[in-house]
């Protein structure tokens, strides 16, 4: 039996009309289709402060369901609007398929989908599209994707072929697609013209970008080609220019540990206070760096209690305890 067509459980919907509940009847239609239904039902534009939110694991470096739902569900509690499962602060690329499939699942039956989307690109097409299918079967509305960063230099010829292979893969299926620029991981910046002839010609499909590249030049050059689509830079010391550049929020790896600020930030985003956007930029200063993943999971074992934050998986390394001194003292404002 494929994915789209395995049995649906009802609660894992939430609320349903009578008519998708007997659409729902054995034999009737795919989880996929029902899925679509519902998503056509109300809007799913997602904006606002989205978490990067990291992926806890054990001493096996399999992931830890517990702590990991517990930590979402604090951030959507706590100033996020959005959450983005397994992407990089989410170690994704260091998972194995099946461990990214587990916690797409878990993500999925336990919080509310139409919050989330989820890094599912990798340097193989055919992997790509299994990871998004899966991300549609379980309700994602959106997929973030990197660009195939392995063989390089990627023309813009080449870059269009991949994402039309992957729409065209993805056939009717409701998931939207996010591009990943980070070109400090893939070496290369997803070129405009190419995000911007993807989003005219296939609008339904490549709706939003995460840019992680830290170049709002960059940001305001897509929203100029393509201003339909919804631009998220990586830091929430951004919010202060949302209104003026049209940015649809900010999806950040640091979100984990300042949402609560960044919730109220977004909130009077229109005059967002000083004291609030400077406070942002102290905490964010004292987390960045190349131990960002490492600072963000340790901090989020401080406020969870649970020393199973403390791991990364290799290469990344955890905090020694000087560097967590350190970091601990600094967000304190010692």
């Amino acid at each position: 039996m494929s994915a789209s067509m395995a049995p649906l459980n009802l609660d894992d919907l939430g609320p349903k009309t009578e008519a998708v509940k007997d659409a729902l009847a054995p034999g009737r239609i795919s989880r996929s289709a029902v899925l679509t239904q519902l998503r056509n039902q109300k809007d799913h534009t997602m904006d606002g402060i989205i978490a990067a939110v990291p992926t806890p694991i054990d001493v096996d470096f399999s992931p830890i369901k517990a702590a990991f739902l517990e930590h979402c569900t604090w951030a959507l509690s706590n100033g996020c609007d959005g959450l983005n499962i397994l992407g990089t602060t989410g170690e994704a690329n260091s998972f194995p398929s099946e461990a990214r499939a587990q916690v797409m699942g878990w993500a999925a039956t336990a919080l509310p989908t139409d919050r989330l989307m989820v890094g599912t690109g990798t340097p193989s097409l055919e992997e790509t599209i299994h990871l998004t299918s899966l991300a549609d079967d379980l309700g994602y509305p959106v997929a973030l994707v990197l660009p195939p960063y392995y063989y390089k230099p990627a023309s813009d010829e080449g870059l269009l072929a991949w994402y039309r292979a992957l729409h065209q893969a993805l056939s009717d299926r409701a998931i939207r697609i996010f591009f990943y620029n980070f070109p400090q991981m893939t070496g290369f910046t997803i070129p405009v013209p190419v995000i911007a002839a993807l989003a005219r010609d296939l609008p339904e499909r490549f709706a939003g970008i995460k840019d992680s590249s830290g170049d709002l030049d960059y940001c305001r050059a897509i929203r100029a080609a393509a201003p339909q689509m919804d631009v998220f830079p990586s830091s929430e010391t951004t919010l202060d220019r949302v209104v003026q550049d049209g940015f649809a929020g900010c999806i950040s790896a640091t979100v984990n540990i300042t949402a609560p600020i960044c919730g109220e930030v977004w909130r009077h985003r229109d005059d967002p206070p000083a004291d609030q956007l400077a406070e942002l930029d102290r905490q964010r200063s004292a987390m960045a760096g190349p131990n960002l993943i490492a600072s963000v999971k340790h901090m989020v074992g401080i406020r969870s209690e649970d020393a199973n934050w403390g791991r990364v998986l290799p290469p990344l390394l955890p905090l020694s305890d000087a560097q967590a001194r350190s970091l601990q003292s600094a967000l304190s404002g010692g």
